[in-house]
């Protein structure tokens, strides 16, 4: 028996990640027809085509897109053996693309915890394209936001998120309380990204004579919440980005009207990377974290 050289797998591996004879070139530090080299070798050792020509450039044949799937599963595990010390270590490279809101408003106040418990894990965090960004093939695990429809990838809800009025205590102290949603006429509307948000809840609130578009419009979500805390507004906040303000006393729920939004955050991984036992660990952790702070949160939210 003939076993298939290690530079061979890694140059389908890449190929077959990058959809790219040059990408994979400049990858592995080889040339293209080294590349190219490495795969026919490849063949001749599996025995059936791996690419075929597709107009001027090459693509996997069927065979070689479940070989190289294969492949790639046996890399990673390679990958953590080579950092395993014992069965209960986690160690290694892990990759998390997180959406804005979810790492600014949770994960940054909570991520040195990770390390302490995993001190040998090798952790980078990136901020993906748009928040429901699944696509970016550095990356080992998605915190992504949207409905969960990521197919071909293993999906678990984490957070499914209700939006509802905020307001610094400070403001409302001023106001003497809201007594009725229709008195939000009076005051500033602070807006994040569009207007759909407060629209929306007025609607359901009965508010008809309230205008939703008014007050003031901001690009993210942080500089409304931190507006707001500030007493220059009420915003639309929900048990993610408004969690710890509220068990803080930083901000109250003048209402108690809340609207499901049919959108939250979610775990995301391509099937073979959440065997790797630093993902599981990474989103074991998530998930305790998110349980102790909702107890935290529960009695303001």
């Amino acid at each position: 028996m003939r076993f298939p050289s290690m530079t061979a797998l890694r140059a389908l591996d890449a190929v077959a990640r990058s959809g790219s004879v040059s990408v994979a070139a400049r990858e592995l530090n080889l040339t293209r027809s080294a590349i190219s080299h490495q795969i026919s070798k490849l063949e001749e050792c599996v025995g059936f085509a791996l690419t075929e020509r597709i107009g001027r450039g090459i693509g996997l044949t069927y065979q070689g897109e479940r070989y190289a799937r294969e492949v790639h599963g046996i890399l990673l595990n390679l990958l953590d053996a080579g950092h395993l010390v014992g069965d209960q270590e986690v160690s290694g490279r892990l990759c998390v693309s997180c959406a804005p809101g979810f790492a600014t408003y949770f994960l940054c106040h909570h991520i040195g915890a990770f390390l302490r418990q995993f001190p040998q894990v090798q952790l980078q965090l990136i901020s993906p394209r748009t928040p429901d960004d699944t696509h970016n093939q550095n990356a080992d695990l998605f915190i992504a936001y949207g409905i969960g429809d990521w197919p071909e990838m293993i999906v678990e809800e984490i957070v499914a998120l209700r939006f509802f009025p905020v307001c610094s205590p400070r403001l409302i102290n001023a106001l003497s309380g809201l007594k009725s949603p229709q008195e939000l006429s009076n005051y500033p509307l602070l807006h994040m990204t569009d207007y759909s948000d407060w629209r929306v809840w007025l609607t359901a609130a009965g508010a008809s004579g309230v205008n939703a578009m008014s007050g003031i419009l901001f690009s993210d979500a942080h500089c409304a919440q931190s507006a707001c805390i500030a007493g220059q507004g009420i915003a639309i906040g929900d048990n993610l980005i408004s969690g710890d303000a509220l068990s803080k006393g930083l901000l109250v729920r003048p209402f108690d009207i809340g609207i499901d939004l049919h959108r939250g955050y979610y775990l995301a991984a391509d099937p073979q990377k959440a065997e790797r036992p630093v993902v599981k660990a990474f989103s074991n952790w998530v998930k305790t974290q998110l349980q102790s702070s909702h107890q935290t949160w529960q009695d303001t939210l």
